[in-house]
């Protein structure tokens, strides 16, 4: 019996093997039980500590035994309960009595592939490396060779074009008598303009309740209060039907992905709708996983998910990697853009999102021959906030900058360059600097970008970050109630708030974006591949995007 407690023993982890060590003060604890409450993961619990210690007190001291006991706060070394970091003990604790430190020596990734199911996780990649965007530097500033503007003084408007742009030459205008006349049974493809940051795709399912009423509540501030044209992606999973038969969908981009989550209720209410949507987005891949499907985990698909996907209570929804029904780039665009354009009287641009890799200028050069083609969002390695492997998102992508780049260059080739406009996704704001990254990424060839995790950082207090802190996102553990459909949780965050830090965000932006555009002269329209603003101080990066290297 004693043999095989210790062999027990044996086979536990110790707190070294953990990427978190939680450290907690006995001075200072006054034993509310706060921390244990709120811990998503259980990784912390009441505990009783016995000393034994040993005294003397005499001249000719005789050693004399005293037992200890106390009350306290135990880390569990349990592996399924580890703790994650993210601090909402610290938060609670009236007397900074409890925090977590990062443990650089952990062997967490050694132990976590528990069953032979190899580790998942929400958040973005682990590599805290600054990425290729951080390390460009905006370096045409226009004094005496051309007219700089003043940010603050001159008024101007950021905004992009969502949706294909005709040349001259295919625009349907003749001239009669000396005025120009349009053809108006002629096909034009819708455009919409919009703020060149969106709300990237993150689906009522991966986000809470709470969360998503406040971004969405905030977009429309922005829009109808503000004068901002922001707009928001669904993810997959469909919306609420009272959004859909509103005025306020003209602000939304409806996504349909493999697994057609949601979409029953969008068909049902397409009779229904007072505005069109403000594009339609066709998931092919995404950055967080390329090359696999969606994922929304089955402690995640409560009665509001299920009833508005149209699927049972608890179980997993896993998309496929790709469409069922197409098999090639050119079935894909015949079917799923022609019957989405169709859906809506070609009233609305339709385009596919795919994830960064080798293959983007082949999917975009077969998108640049169809009419009704509207854009490519391409969705490089540092995305994700949903459920994907470890090792996906680790070491399968592509970088988005140069992704973006040879796109856009292979569409100066062709002459295409203000026709199809690209949105990159993935990584932006990485190290909160959104407007600095959007910024690059549109004088790269971008014509807008996606944030996802920005905004959950910026707007819901999301505590993740690349050192592996948090990201529960895929569990419904999330202790913010940002990523959780679990009532006790999401209550924690309040949508007002919410949907007020989304305004003071992108304001924010706004203004920065002038101060990088205005010097260069730029306020009527943006600096799409104005690539000889920019300069990077690696010589490697400078020759591979193109752009002046500068030290």
């Amino acid at each position: 019996m004693e043999s095989a407690t210790r062999l027990d023993v044996n086979h536990e982890l110790t707190l070294q093997d953990f990427p978190y060590i939680v450290q907690w003060r006995e001075d200072r604890c006054t034993r509310c039980g706060k921390c244990t409450a709120v811990c998503p993961q259980q990784a912390i619990e009441p505990s009783v500590f016995a000393q034994r210690l040993v005294y003397s007190q005499s001249d000719t001291p005789i050693p004399g035994v005293v037992r200890k006991v106390t009350h306290g706060i135990r880390q569990v070394t349990d592996i399924e309960r580890y703790c994650v970091g993210c601090g909402i003990c610290s938060l609670v604790c009236p007397n900074m009595a409890i925090a977590p430190f990062y443990n650089d020596k952990n062997k967490f990734l050694f132990h976590k592939n528990k069953d032979g199911s190899p580790y998942k996780r929400g958040g973005r990649r682990n590599d805290p490396t600054p990425s290729t965007l951080d390390k460009l530097k905006f370096t045409r500033i226009s004094m005496l060779t051309d007219p700089a503007l003043d940010a603050g003084r001159h008024e101007f408007h950021i905004r992009a074009l969502l949706g294909r742009n005709l040349p001259p030459e295919q625009l349907p205008l003749r001239e009669e008598n000396g005025r120009l006349v349009s053809d108006e049974n002629a096909f034009v493809p819708p455009v919409r303009e919009i703020f060149p940051i969106r709300i990237g795709s993150m689906s009522i399912g991966a986000l809470s309740p709470s969360m998503w009423e406040g971004l969405a509540m905030g977009i429309t501030y922005l829009n109808e209060v503000e004068g901002m044209p922001v707009v928001m992606c669904s993810g997959e999973g469909g919306m609420p039907p009272r959004l859909l038969k509103s005025r306020f969908l003209k602000y939304f981009i409806p996504q349909i992905a493999s697994g057609y989550f949601g979409w029953d209720e969008i068909i049902h209410s397409l009779p229904h709708m007072v505005e069109d949507p403000c594009a339609i987005e066709i998931k092919y891949g995404q950055g967080a996983k390329p090359g696999d499907g969606g994922l929304l985990m089955a402690y995640k698909v409560l009665k509001l998910i299920a009833g508005i996907r149209g699927v049972p209570m608890h179980v997993d929804l896993a998309s496929p990697p790709t469409h069922q029904t197409k098999y090639s780039i050119e079935e894909a665009v015949a079917k799923m853009i022609q019957s989405m354009s169709m859906a809506w009287g070609f009233r609305v641009p339709v385009y596919p999102k795919i994830s960064g890799s080798k293959t983007s200028q082949a999917v975009l050069n077969n998108l640049a021959r169809n009419p009704y083609a509207a854009a490519l969002c391409i969705d490089g390695e540092d995305g994700g906030t949903g459920a994907a492997y470890n090792v996906s998102m680790d070491k399968m992508g592509h970088p988005i900058a140069s992704n973006i780049r040879d796109c856009y260059l292979d569409l100066v080739k062709q002459g295409k360059q203000n026709e199809l406009p690209l949105i990159a996704a993935g990584g932006m704001g990485k190290t909160g600097n959104l407007a600095a990254n959007a910024a690059a990424m549109i004088m790269l060839g971008a014509s807008a970008v996606d944030i996802g995790k920005y905004i959950l950082q910026a707007a819901g207090g999301c505590v993740g970050n690349e050192y592996n802190r948090c990201n529960l996102c895929n569990t419904g553990k999330c202790p913010r109630g940002i990523t959780t459909q679990n009532p006790k949780l999401y209550r924690r965050l309040d949508p007002d708030k919410v949907a007020e830090r989304v305004v003071e965000v992108f304001k924010s932006a706004n203004v920065e974006l002038k101060k990088i555009f205005a010097p260069m002269g730029r306020s009527t329209q943006l600096p799409i591949g104005m690539s000889d603003g920019l300069s990077a101080p690696d010589k490697a990066i400078a020759d591979r995007l193109q752009i002046t290297y500068a030290c």
